[in-house]
């Protein structure tokens, strides 16, 4: 299966980590959002023409989260990683929608700002650091973080700290449960740790070069 992606956006990247935990080989599609002939190529298959998008013997999905439940619910030989429990789903559906609209969403405008040569405003440093301390509490009733195993949550959210630490040098010395929680997860997840050095480089040459 095709999956267009952009490497350094976090987004893209949990995708691939929940492909690597079910034994899925992706054909990775690594495009440049800047290039219009490749945008092109991604709008007529995709009408909102973003990134990430996997095409899986014709049938195209959008949206991260989308994806990574796609992948699950089509390939998973079970259900731990998104469980049949209408009272687990509901906890890991509740943390993925935290992962998007609060937690990633305040990372993204503080780094946003710093696109700009600016700096976060007092709020935006707050927002982030309330959404941090949520994330904490989450792991005071259990050692993952929507079940009493490995989630898609845990994946998803595995990428967004990693993204707090990668672009804005985030401190996590404060949040011991969280930094406890990053260990089991990478290690449950086959390649990751080789997948993050990947990510960290690219990253790190990203910034430079935005001047971040």
């Amino acid at each position: 299966m095709d999956y267009f992606c952009n490497f350094v956006s976090p987004p893209s990247q949990s995708v691939i980590l929940v492909a690597k935990k079910l034994g899925i080989k992706l054909n990775l599609r690594k495009m440049n959002i800047y290039d219009p002939v490749e945008m092109d190529t991604l709008s007529k298959l995709n009408p909102h023409h973003i990134l990430p998008m996997l095409v899986d013997n014709g049938t195209v999905v959008f949206e991260p989260c989308a994806i990574v439940l796609y992948l699950v619910e089509t390939y998973a030989k079970s259900d731990a990683l998104y469980p049949k429990d209408a009272l687990v789903r509901c906890v890991v559906n509740q943390r993925l929608f935290f992962d998007v609209g609060t937690l990633f969403k305040q990372i993204y405008e503080n780094v946003h700002v710093k696109m700009r040569n600016s700096q976060p405003s007092e709020k935006q440093v707050q927002r982030l650091q309330k959404a941090a301390d949520v994330l904490e509490r989450f792991l005071t009733e259990r050692s993952y973080m929507a079940a009493d195993q490995l989630t898609v949550a845990d994946i998803c959210l595995l990428v967004t700290v990693n993204a707090l630490t990668l672009w804005l040098g985030y401190e996590l010395a404060p949040y011991p449960r969280i930094r406890d929680w990053l260990g089991r997860v990478v290690a449950e997840i086959p390649g990751c740790v080789e997948f993050q050095r990947e990510v960290e480089d690219a990253t790190r040459a990203y910034v430079v070069n935005r001047k971040i």
